[in-house]
């Protein structure tokens, strides 16, 4: 379940501005359009427009991804976003957790052959941050029309099913809030879970191009993950379980550390990191469907993957992850 702001579900109103969740991230936005469904069981649903954002990015959302626009909320707003951001040093390229450069992106460091299938190559811009803080109206702006002109290169959108969107909210608030951890390594890691979603599938020929194309993707996935956890996946309070996590296993990747929450997170950055490609649109669509057929495959049975129980950070921990 999202946050719970309030116990009951509010409702809301046509042009009325609202805070929408998209991922584990509030976006402003506005009510577009209401849709109440002949089974009263049902949940009406809110077509919302997000500020800043093209049309083709309109959606309808349950009730509980939406909250009102007020001062507490605002502030929760102004927490997931700090909270999201990466560090910086002072040349202005992105850094991770363990304090490493990643001047070329998320997709810095692909091989070339998985260049060379995925057409791919990711710029320096940071997508991990969407909205600047508040009380700078123009530079808020700036941001906006920045992220406008970006998403207008490749309009990418991947459809994530409510139940994941809801699993992405529960562990936004377990790490920020609750100050919880997943617990660390593991099992089925990124790489494992991969590599169940193939076989789960038809056998395809060897050889063939479209197998191929799918064990590119697969591999793709992977590498995005690997260059992209440091830098745009991890809330800032886990920044020291992987800077200790990496001393314990420093020869292992991380999508050999890291599970099934994590790599949902990199799903919903996925049409941010897309944005800053140089793909095709033949390429980019097929990608897409592969991420969402894989995103559908996940839901069917996230139990399997997501943590039941988060662990409780110690006093020690918390104290070193505020640079105590």
């Amino acid at each position: 379940m999202p946050p719970a702001a309030s116990q009951k579900v509010l409702t809301y109103d046509v042009q009325e501005r609202v805070l929408c969740f998209h991922g584990p991230m509030l976006y402003e936005a506005k009510v577009l359009e209401i849709t109440k469904p002949e089974d009263k069981k049902e949940p009406t649903k809110y077509k919302i427009h997000y500020k800043g954002w093209k049309n083709t990015w309109d959606e309808f959302v349950p009730a509980d991804r939406l909250r009102k626009m007020n001062e507490e909320n605002l502030r929760m707003q102004k927490e997931l976003n700090e909270n999201s951001k990466p560090s910086k040093n002072k040349t202005g390229a992105t850094t991770n957790a363990g304090g490493g450069s990643v001047a070329g992106g998320a997709g810095g460091g692909l091989d070339g052959k998985t260049k060379g299938k995925l057409n791919s190559k990711a710029g320096s811009e940071d997508p991990g941050t969407t909205l600047p803080p508040r009380g700078q109206k123009r530079g808020r702006e700036m941001e906006i029309e920045k992220e406008e002109d970006y998403l207008k290169r490749h309009d990418v959108r991947i459809a994530i099913p409510d139940s994941l969107k809801a699993l992405l909210v529960d562990d936004w608030e377990n790490v920020t809030k609750n100050q919880q951890l997943v617990p660390l390594p593991k099992d089925p890691n990124v790489t494992q879970i991969l590599q169940k979603y193939k076989a789960s599938l038809p056998k395809k020929r060897p050889g063939s191009a479209e197998s191929d194309i799918f064990d590119e993707i697969i591999a793709g996935l992977k590498l995005y993950f690997d260059k992209s956890l440091g830098t745009i996946l991890l809330y800032r309070f886990e920044r020291q379980q992987f800077l200790e996590i990496r001393k314990e296993h420093p020869h292992k990747d991380p999508s050999d550390i890291y599970g099934a929450e994590h790599l949902l997170r990199l799903c919903v950055s996925m049409p941010e990191l897309l944005a800053h490609t140089n793909m095709d649109s033949q390429a980019m669509s097929k990608l897409r469907d592969h991420i969402e057929e894989f995103v559908k495959w996940l839901a069917k049975d996230p139990t399997q993957y997501i943590a039941n129980k988060y662990e409780s950070a110690s006093p020690r921990y918390i104290d070193l992850s505020r640079g105590g």
